[in-house]
């Protein structure tokens, strides 16, 4: 299946960005720009926050300039997790057209009709560049030929995807999916990839997949969580381990044995359960070391563990207090290994430096209230130690930066915009009900956000 992905910004009612960096400093500012009405009159033009009221005869338009790309596609039923998939395109990529290779879960009304989805989105063009190409451009073959592609290979999927997490053994490419129904199941993608990337392959595939008997099966599937989860996460230091938690407090460890041709998982059958009987609703393997873990949880609480101790001993360290609701999601500094994130059902993201956990209570580094609504994905950028992004049920994507100071020598006359922190460098929106955000690792500054309205392919001038 290749589906065509809409190539302008968003719908302009939608769509709005707000840009508090330095290197865009007018965009501050209520200005007036060259819009014209139907009158001819000029249209003043002002940087709308998050939450403001909006006059009858006010709309909200995205401003380009503010952005390096940006697209918006559709799959179909939402897709509320997804992960993506590192490829062989080389890294630092900035060269407008990108590809990209994702890998998706669905949520569907129906729990039968469920699929992973591994997408290939190619022909990516950059702001600049579709400008410039439809100044210059009177042909319809030259602007199909931007036209971005989106192409399809799904996996049918027993019951909704809760969250779907990928990694690369040697030459394959695997998946984890926690479903609705209380599993979680692995699947080789490498099938999917190759298919993606070539029609015939594809069209082959999906033929295969139509019959009663041609659907994929999971490499293993294992039933010992006694209810559904959220949290999933591969370890990054060694390969093959994973560690999947349930809404009844209960994380279990995975560990890989035999070679990549007869692969097998052992789940150890002991949970580690420091958060029952609260749900544990994100997880984070530690960058750098293979046995330690951190979870957060409905119980208010960050946990990290180390799984070289018995499941009853292995809670090293616990911090709550700070966040009054559940925390929803964590995120661990692939640069500065000390550092995490976190957010919560408050709306609250707190910056945690690990060597201060203590028994005896914690304080994060800093807490941002910028959010309205609950956070429901964070991530730190994964080559800026300071960047991280930030999204949640409020529509808002935000993306900050630690390292810049208030700067107490400007003064502006317009307060709402000096009352936002110094540190909030870019505000996104145009998507209804934000769930999950990814930087891509290949691709700087780019990020990708998946919500009930579908997904943002995006790359702001802040990072």
């Amino acid at each position: 299946m290749s589906e065509k992905m809409d190539h302008e910004t968003m719908n302009d009612t939608e769509d709005e960005s707000m840009d508090n960096s330095s290197e865009d400093a007018e965009s501050e500012k209520i200005t007036e720009n060259e819009n014209e009405d139907q009158n001819g009159s000029k249209i003043e033009s002002k940087v709308y926050l998050p939450g403001q009221p909006l006059d009858a005869e006010e709309e909200l338009v995205v401003d380009k300039s503010t952005y390096r790309m940006l697209h918006h596609a559709q799959s179909g039923a939402p897709c509320l997790s997804f992960d993506v998939i590192l490829d062989d395109l080389g890294s630092d990529r900035e060269t407008y057209p990108l590809s990209m290779y994702l890998v998706a879960g669905t949520q569907a009304a129906k729990a039968h009709v469920n699929n992973l989805l591994v997408m290939k989105m190619s022909n990516l063009h950059g702001i600049k560049d579709i400008d410039s190409e439809d100044e210059s451009s009177d042909s319809e073959d030259e602007n199909n030929e931007r036209i971005p592609v989106m192409t399809v290979a799904p996996i049918k999927h027993q019951g909704c995807v809760n969250r779907v997490r990928c990694t690369q053994i040697e030459h394959t490419t695997l998946a984890a999916s926690w479903s609705e129904l209380g599993r979680v199941n692995l699947w080789n993608l490498n099938e999917q990839l190759k298919a993606v990337d070539n029609t015939a392959s594809l069209l082959s595939y999906r033929k295969r997949c139509e019959k009663p008997d041609g659907g994929v099966k999971p490499l293993f599937t294992f039933n010992g969580h006694l209810t559904e989860g959220y949290g999933l996460d591969w370890c990054p230091t060694e390969k093959g381990t994973l560690a999947s938690g349930d809404c009844k407090g209960n994380i279990h460890i995975w560990r890989i044995s035999g070679n990549d041709t007869s692969a097998t998982w052992q789940v150890d059958q002991r949970p580690y359960n420091s958060h029952a009987p609260y749900s544990v609703e994100d997880i984070q393997w530690s960058p750098n070391e293979r046995n330690v873990l951190a979870s957060c949880s409905v119980d208010k609480s960050i946990k990290i563990w180390d799984t070289r101790v018995s499941p009853q001993s292995a809670c090293m360290l616990s911090v709550s207090g700070t966040h009054t609701a559940d925390i929803n999601v964590i995120s661990w500094n692939r640069k500065e290994n000390q550092f995490l994130v976190s957010g919560g059902d408050d709306g609250l993201l707190c910056i945690w430096d690990l060597r201060e956990f203590s028994p005896n209570g914690s304080t994060p580094l800093a807490t941002f209230k910028q959010h309205t609504a609950p956070v429901t994905t964070v991530e730190w950028h994964p080559q800026e130690a300071t960047v991280f992004a930030s999204g949640g049920a409020d529509d808002q994507i935000a993306q900050w930066d630690l390292s810049v100071e208030v700067d107490h020598s400007e003064e502006s006359k317009d307060n709402e915009i000096t009352d936002l922190p110094p540190q909030l460098l870019f505000i996104h929106q145009g998507q209804t009900d934000i769930k999950e955000l990814h930087w891509h690792p290949q691709c700087p500054g780019t990020i990708i956000s998946t919500a009930h309205s579908g997904y943002n392919i995006f790359r702001t001038i802040s990072v």
